[in-house]
């Protein structure tokens, strides 16, 4: 008679060792972009000193954004991050809605995104059809959502290997570009100039993306108030440092024109230095990576839906958190069953990168701007909380954070198409949705009860 209520009242457990959290974070944002986006970066890039330092100020400025989230995250030491702030901030309908943005728009559309950069990695190196891209593809999404539904043991212990593998495959680049590569010849009408610091900006931003999921198993996370600053700011000056080394030794290899002319850097780069097996090694490098970042947003992303259920009755059955695997079983099965059948519809019908950046990147920009607002707002509606951590140079900091995301908000309408219209739209059909879930009465879950 008791188990039933025992399982109801299953919670987060915090469990997770600091290390894994940290695998977390720099696995989801060490992706597959460090491998694609500095060609954008450097067609936008008037000289290789404008290059160079855009990384340099891309970290700082996810820095500060990480400073930001560190005194949410050691205030509010809860499951559903940035839910979490924007429900206590803001209200559950507004949450929601972000709820509903991840499982529809951010999360699964990244993870089927990176589930595609595995088959097409795969493809290449080991065809099994005309399928084999897709065929890999939605391998990829069962083989990591099995995983992660049998426990966080074994997501996190995945996680930690392949972050393992990521970074030392990046720092051996950079060794070999940078000990036996012959310089570049310098071609100074290679580039012929600028497109504006801020459309750079959009793309070395996007490249740093990701690294606020680590706050979504912050109440998985032992001692959270502590390490939690710790991880958000270590793991992107890690990132930072490692994606500066990365793109000076592309900048070795193939100079910013040779950059800029490139689909594939990482790869060209390699075959200049090792011939053919190089370029195959970079290709199983890819996939590493996208495997880590993807299997990154697998853990966090069910954790926001976990949140989202706890709050809304209609929901109930997703916000189930199994004590055993200490994992939103039910969750991560609805997350990765609507990943699968975008890898379906991708195979239909995929315009590839660019697309899912334009139909990502608006809504994503939305709520970290307003994530940015919830702090300034819990700063002054809830001053006698218990700070683990405050932002420095308050509240200079977070509205430079705040300015920064209007400002890629605005970019990312402005500089896309079609793509960001459906995204915006698959964003109002949740608010349609909340004429149907209506939030709970009552909840200990936070202060305001809109």
């Amino acid at each position: 008679m008791t188990a039933p209520a025992a399982s109801s009242a299953a919670v987060p457990r915090p469990t997770l060792h600091a290390r894994s959290a940290f695998a977390i974070a720099i696995g989801i944002v060490v992706g597959a972009g460090i491998f694609r986006t500095p060609s954008l970066v450097a067609a936008g890039s008037s000289s290789e000193l404008v290059f160079l330092s855009a990384w340099l100020v891309g970290g700082v400025l996810s820095i500060i954004g990480a400073l930001c989230y560190a005194e949410l995250a050691s205030t509010y030491p809860e499951a559903g991050g940035d839910y979490s702030y924007l429900r206590r901030a803001f209200g559950r309908r507004l949450a929601f809605l972000y709820a509903w943005a991840r499982l529809a728009v951010i999360q699964t559309g990244s993870i089927a995104l990176l589930a595609f950069v595995v088959g097409d990695y795969l493809a290449q190196l080991l065809p099994i059809g005309p399928w084999s891209a897709t065929v890999y593809a939605a391998v990829a999404v069962v083989a990591l959502t099995t995983i992660n539904w049998l426990g966080m043991r074994q997501g996190s212990g995945t996680q930690n290997w392949l972050t393992v593998v990521e970074i030392l495959g990046l720092v051996l680049i950079v060794a070999v570009c940078l000990l036996l590569a012959p310089d570049a010849p310098v071609d100074p009408l290679a580039v012929a100039g600028g497109n504006g610091y801020g459309l750079i900006l959009v793309f070395v931003l996007l490249t740093y993306g990701g690294w606020s999921e680590a706050v979504y198993v912050t109440a998985e996370v032992r001692d959270a108030r502590r390490v939690m600053p710790r991880i958000l700011t270590g793991s992107l000056a890690a990132v930072a440092i490692l994606y500066l080394m990365v793109n000076f030794a592309y900048l070795k290899v193939l100079g910013l024109g040779g950059i800029a002319g490139s689909d594939a850097v990482a790869a060209d780069a390699m075959h200049v230095v090792l011939g053919a097996p190089g370029a195959a090694a970079i290709s199983v490098l890819v996939v590493v990576a996208a495997l880590t970042s993807a299997n990154a947003t697998m853990i966090t992303g069910a954790r926001s839906a976990y949140a989202a259920g706890r709050d809304f009755p209609a929901l109930a059955w997703i916000g189930r958190w199994d004590q055993r695997s200490g994992s939103p079983r039910t969750a991560m099965l609805v997350q990765g069953a609507l990943a699968l059948l975008l890898v379906g519809v991708g195979a239909l019908a995929r315009d590839g990168f660019g697309t899912a950046v334009e139909y990502t990147a608006p809504v994503f920009w939305l709520f970290f701007l307003l994530v940015g607002i919830a702090l300034l707002v819990l700063r002054r509606r809830d001053p006698d909380a218990p700070r683990g951590f405050r932002v420095p140079l308050y509240p200079l900091l977070p509205l430079l954070f705040c300015a920064t995301s209007a400002y890629l908000l605005y970019s990312s309408l402005a500089y896309t198409g079609i793509g960001a219209l459906v995204g915006v739209a698959v964003l109002a059909i949740g608010g349609l949705l909340l004429l149907v879930f209506n939030p709970r009465p009552s909840s200990t879950h936070d202060v305001r009860n809109p």
